[in-house]
């Protein structure tokens, strides 16, 4: 171990400093050393050995490096020489630090993600964002209204006087009252972030850039001790050292120097109620492991030692009965200033980072998700990958609603027990409940709700919900983790198919795919993107995928009802005689969520033109808008009247006849164009021509000939306002 060459150099002084009586003491003693320490010195090598140099060689053949010092150490203190014993005691205790930080570095100063290639760790110094975390004292009676705030898709902080925002960094450090908080409990949704925090604390601690005030900081990971049924204080210790040794007294000795971290106390599924006289105040003591636990938890042992507690919401209610003088601290997600930061330690080339976090930040709803860590790592995964197979992200074909698939994936790779019929009956009800929820305008959830949907699952119910502890007395407030997954689920309500088991289970809301896409048309725009969600789930990728994680099947007439939804949508726009044509984004990004070229033809049949009109197209509508092109056969006429286009390129933002020069170049084998009228709002604007109608999309003029293959002759370049 690190520090042995110093802790033999001290055993060698010490030795050379005894008399020679003493000397001769130490060997008799060493000769009678019990066989289970192993193999004794020779009787002979002991007669041989007569100067300290050669004793030490003599021991450091025989034993261990540590065996050798605890030896020593038990003979000097039987010899009554204690200053001797102190002096190895403490070289042996500086050297099992240095040891154990050696430890923490190989344990935590990396980590492998999910979808990482082999052999590629990342560093946590390089990739972990600063969080924000709402710190503030515990109350037994938090209110209901600190649950989603649904404009942001967060848990509100901003109630109450005492509420105090931290970082990773701040968590341990005095409050505003002066008090430094020796228990804090870190909640938060799956997905949010806890363990990469106390990665983080590790780092730092270890870098010595935080948290110096603790000699010890020992991560408790309680998905894995969750099985043991017996345990000591020192026990669990030594499950967090290197080959489970550990020097527990002198550890011990100081307990203001401990820090005990419990990551995900919520595995551990206790009920944590254990009366006062089966506590243990000796950390030796062997307890079954909830006794053990609720004997740090309650200060009974090692009471001056400090903890932070990471948990999701669910188990906060029982810690909440057994801490005192504890901080609450919730995880709130990335700001916006932090989404763009992780953009960039992400993807660690600058310019693709600001391409995918441009790209990201012009689509609403994937931005707002953003504020999700997770969420955060999907989209940047996806777009890298896009990214390295692409010139640009406006030609990639990832749907927001393949994005939370895959988080739904993510998600159920934490979810407990081994019977998939659990989830393919918990998961239509909680689609049920968020579908109720979306109808009545509804994100805040009593446990009369959780009970009326049969969702009271341990196992499955904490991965999609938040639990708040309510003020009244109804039990305690549930919520999604943000509104936008609230309408994912929801859409996914209206597309699984039921079997006969599960019609009786799913409350009284109606299952009409129809009557939601006609009150959607006629007056509740706010469901805008449960419809988007609901194109995208009958989408054959999406099928495929959710029934593999899920085994739920997602029914194929859904599909037919949401494509006679929309051709009848377009002919009810149009006037007798006139030519069907799309004048919304709306009609683009629902065929786009599809992602599926046959559907695509068949939703856009008979149509002709598209007329948008003074919108800015960001590059996810771009995405939509060349999806469909792509595969528009009878597609004529494309009109932007006064459209403006966020550009690819943050650094350039050219003009439409620049695009189009670039696109159509002679030495692309076209005919470069006749002039065209400047992008309202490029860098170099030029005025369009008194009258011009309308500008081209820099990507339709490809984008058409493309699709004029598949539907008769080439259509020609005409003037602006034409295709």
């Amino acid at each position: 171990m690190a520090g042995e060459e110093g802790a033999l150099a001290v055993l060698l002084r010490a030795l050379q400093g005894l008399t020679v009586k003493d000397f001769q003491e130490f060997k008799t003693k060493l000769s009678a050393v019990p066989m289970e320490r192993g193999r004794n010195i020779p009787k002979d090598s002991l007669a041989k050995a007569a100067h300290p140099c050669a004793l030490v060689s003599s021991m450091s053949s025989i034993y261990s490096q540590d065996t050798a010092m605890d030896i020593a150490i038990g003979l000097f203190q039987e010899m009554n020489q204690r200053d001797l014993a102190e002096k190895l005691l403490a070289e042996q205790e500086k050297g099992y630090k240095q040891e154990y930080r050696e430890h923490v570095v190989q344990e935590f100063c990396c980590y492998k993600e999910v979808n990482a290639r082999l052999g590629e760790n990342l560093s946590i110094s390089r990739r972990y964002t600063d969080l924000t975390i709402a710190r503030k004292p515990w109350s037994k009676h938090r209110g209901e209204h600190e649950g989603v705030d649904t404009s942001h898709g967060c848990a509100d902080a901003g109630n109450g006087a005492a509420t105090v925002t931290v970082t990773a960094q701040t968590l341990l450090k005095p409050g505003e009252d002066g008090q430094t908080p020796q228990v804090v409990v870190l909640v938060g949704a799956p997905g949010m972030g806890k363990t990469m925090t106390v990665r983080k604390v590790m780092v730092g601690w270890v870098e010595g850039a935080l948290y110096t005030q603790f000699d010890y900081i020992f991560r408790i990971d309680c998905k894995n001790i969750a099985l043991t049924r017996e345990a000591s204080v020192v026990d669990l210790i030594s499950t967090c050292c290197p080959h489970r040794r550990t020097p527990a007294g002198k550890i011990l000795a100081d307990q203001k120097k401990i820090l005990f971290i419990f990551d995900g106390f919520e595995a551990l599924g206790f009920s944590l109620v254990q009366p006062k006289d089966e506590l243990s105040s000796n950390p030796w003591e062997v307890k079954p492991l909830e006794t053990t636990l609720m004997s740090l938890l309650k200060k009974s042992v090692l009471p001056e030692s400090s903890l932070l507690i990471t948990t999701r919401p669910t188990a906060l209610q029982s810690l909440g009965r057994c801490l005192e003088r504890e901080y609450y601290a919730e995880i709130l997600g990335f700001s916006a200033a932090m989404r763009e930061e992780y953009f960039h330690r992400h993807l660690e080339n600058a310019n693709k980072a600001d391409v995918a976090f441009r790209f990201t930040r012009g689509n609403k709803m994937l931005y707002s998700l953003c504020i999700i860590p997770v969420m955060s790592w999907i989209i940047c995964t996806i777009l890298e990958q896009e990214l390295s197979k692409k010139k640009n992200l406006v030609e990639c074909s990832k749907p927001i609603t393949q994005m939370s698939v895959f988080y739904l994936s993510w998600l159920l790779r934490f979810r407990g027990g081994d019977n998939p019929r659990d989830l393919q009956r918990f998961l239509p009800r909680l689609c049920s409940l968020a579908a109720d929820g979306i109808w009545k305008h509804k994100v805040l959830f009593e446990e009369a709700d959780i009970k009326d949907h049969s969702l009271d699952q341990p196992d499955l119910l904490p991965l999609f919900l938040n639990e708040k502890i309510s003020q009244k007395d109804h039990g305690n407030i549930y919520s999604f983790t943000h509104l936008h997954l609230q309408e994912f689920f929801a859409a996914m309500f209206y597309v699984l198919e039921d079997n006969e088991e599960m019609v009786s289970d799913l409350g009284a809301l109606t299952k009409d795919i129809n009557m939601l896409l006609e009150t959607y048309s006629e007056s509740r725009k706010d469901l805008n993107l449960t419809v988007r969600f609901l194109f995208g789930l009958v989408s054959q990728k999406s099928i495929e995928h959710v029934d593999k994680i899920t085994g739920c099947r997602i029914s194929r007439r859904a599909r037919e009802d949401l494509l006679r939804w929309l051709q009848k949508r377009h002919r009810g726009i149009a006037h007798p005689g006139q030519a069907l044509k799309v004048s919304d984004l709306n009609t683009l990004h629902f065929v786009f969520e599809m992602n599926d070229e046959s559907c695509a033809q068949s939703a856009l049949a008979g149509v002709t033109d598209v007329d948008l009109q003074d919108i800015q197209l960001t590059q996810y509508d771009q995405m939509a808008l060349s999806f469909c092109i792509r595969q528009w056969g009878g597609l004529g006429r494309v009109a932007l009247q006064g459209c403006s286009f966020q550009p690819q390129d943050p650094s350039e933002e050219p003009t439409v006849a620049e695009s189009w020069s670039r696109r159509m170049s002679p030495s692309a084998g076209r005919a470069a164009p006749p002039h065209l009228p400047a992008l309202p709002g490029a860098a170099t604007p030029r005025q369009p021509p008194a009258g011009s109608p309308a500008v081209l999309v820099p990507v339709v003029p490809e984008l058409l000939r493309g699709a004029g293959r598949a539907a008769g002759p080439s259509p020609q370049p005409g003037p602006a306002g034409a295709g």
